[in-house]
C-alpha cells in the first residue's frame, strides 16, 4: 500500500543539494508520505557527471534515518539510449537481462539497500515517440533488434525469486506494451504493478486506452508531471523565464511549449482563481484524484514549494469542480502530449 501522494526525487544531486533532498525526505514523511520514486538515470538533466546522483542521495538519508522498512521505494533502469555513461565500455543501453542485472547492481549499492520494492523499466527498449516527441503522431517503428519483453520480464522474474526486487512496474510506455507485459505474466513471469507516464491538465492522454488498462487490469498509474515541469504554475507563460527555474536552467520545456500550451494554461489559473483556489494545488489535485491514478508523483526545488503541492490533499474535486475542468479540457485538449 502506497500513500496517494509519491515524493520524485530527480532534482536531487543537481538544482538540489544533499541536505536539501534530506530535508525534503523528511518532510514528506511528516506529512505521511511512504513512497518515494527516483532512478539510475537521475538527476535531471543526465549528465554523466551526476549519474546516479539522486540515488546516492536517496542512499544516504535512508543510512542516516533507519528504517528502511517504512518506506516504499522505487526506481527505474534506463531503456534504449547511446547516452554512453550507463554502461562499461559505452555500450548502448538495452533492457536485456545483462544489462539488467548490472543495473540493479549500481542502484542497490547507491541506495544502501538489499532489495527494490519497485523496479520500472524507465522507457521501452521499442523505438518510439518518448517525452512528447511527435507530438500526437504515431511514430513507433517495429525493429528486429528490440530485446523480447519475455527475455526482460523473465531476468526480472529470477530478480524476484532472488528477493531483489518485490514489484515490477513499466514506464512511458503505451496501452499495446502493457498488453504484452500482462500477456506474458501469463505464462509465470512477473505482472507489472504499475505504469508511470506523464499526466496532467494539458496532457491527459493516459485516459484514451491506458486509463481502461489501468482499472480493469489494476495496474495503477503512477503520474509524473501533474505541474507539467512547472509549466501550470504560470511562471513560464509569454516566454518568461525565472531566475533559478527549471526550464531557465537548461532549456528542457519543449515538450510544453506547443501550440496552444498557454491558452490552456491561462484557462486553468482563472479557473482557480474564480475559485479562490492555488492553481497549483488544483493541478496536482486533479491528477491525484482521478481512479486509475495509484499515486501522484509530485516534486519540488524547495520546501516552500513543496509545503504548497501538500496542501493540495486539502482540495475536493467536486463534481461541479471537475466539470468546469472538463469544460475548459474541451477547448484545450491535450496541447502538450
Amino acid at each position: 500500500m502506497v500513500s496517494e501522494i509519491c515524493l520524485g526525487t530527480m532534482t536531487f544531486g543537481q538544482q538540489n543539494t544533499e541536505a536539501q533532498g534530506h530535508a525534503q525526505l523528511d518532510l514528506a514523511l511528516e506529512h505521511g508520505i511512504n513512497f518515494i520514486d527516483t532512478a539510475e538515470l537521475y538527476s535531471i538533466p543526465p549528465r554523466a557527471e551526476t549519474y546516479g546522483a539522486t540515488e546516492t542521495i536517496v542512499g544516504s538519508w535512508l543510512r542516516a534515518r533507519g528504517g528502511r522498512d517504512r518506506v516504499i521505494l522505487a526506481t527505474k533502469v534506463v531503456g534504449r539510449s547511446t547516452m554512453p555513461w550507463f554502461r562499461p565500455g559505452g555500450e548502448e543501453t538495452r533492457l536485456s537481462p545483462q544489462q539488467i542485472r548490472y543495473a540493479i547492481e549500481g542502484s542497490l549499492r547507491r541506495l544502501g539497500t538489499d532489495y527494490i520494492d519497485l523496479y520500472q523499466l524507465h522507457w521501452p527498449d521499442r523505438r518510439i515517440g518518448l517525452f512528447g516527441e511527435g507530438g500526437t503522431t504515431f511514430t513507433a517503428t517495429p525493429d528486429p533488434d528490440e530485446v523480447p519483453i519475455a527475455d526482460t520480464l523473465g531476468v526480472l522474474g529470477d530478480l524476484v525469486n532472488e528477493g531483489k526486487i518485490r514489484h515490477v512496474g513499466v514506464s512511458n510506455e503505451t496501452a499495446w506494451g502493457v498488453s504484452q507485459y500482462l500477456a506474458c505474466a501469463k505464462t509465470g513471469a512477473p505482472r507489472v504493478a504499475s505504469i508511470q507516464n506523464a499526466y496532467n491538465l494539458i496532457n491527459r492522454t493516459f485516459e484514451t486506452g491506458l486509463a481502461e488498462i489501468a482499472m480493469r487490469e489494476k495496474v495503477g498509474l503512477l503520474a509524473y508531471s501533474p505541474l507539467a515541469q512547472g509549466y501550470l504554475t504560470g511562471k513560464y507563460l509569454d516566454g518568461a523565464r525565472p531566475e533559478g527555474a527549471r526550464t531557465t536552467l537548461f532549456n528542457r520545456g519543449q515538450r510544453y511549449e506547443k501550440p496552444g500550451v498557454d491558452a490552456a494554461i491561462r484557462a486553468y489559473i482563472d479557473l482557480a482563481h474564480e475559485l479562490g483556489l492555488d492553481p497549483v494545488q488544483l493541478a496536482v489535485a486533479f491528477v491525484t484524484s482521478r481512479p486509475f491514478v495509484t499515486s501522484n508523483i509530485i516534486g519540488a526545488t524547495s520546501i516552500e514549494q513543496l509545503k504548497t503541492i501538500l496542501g493540495s490533499t486539502e482540495i475536493s474535486m467536486s463534481p461541479e469542480l471537475e466539470g468546469k475542468i472538463n469544460a475548459i479540457h474541451q477547448i484545450h485538449s491535450n496541447p502538450a502530449p
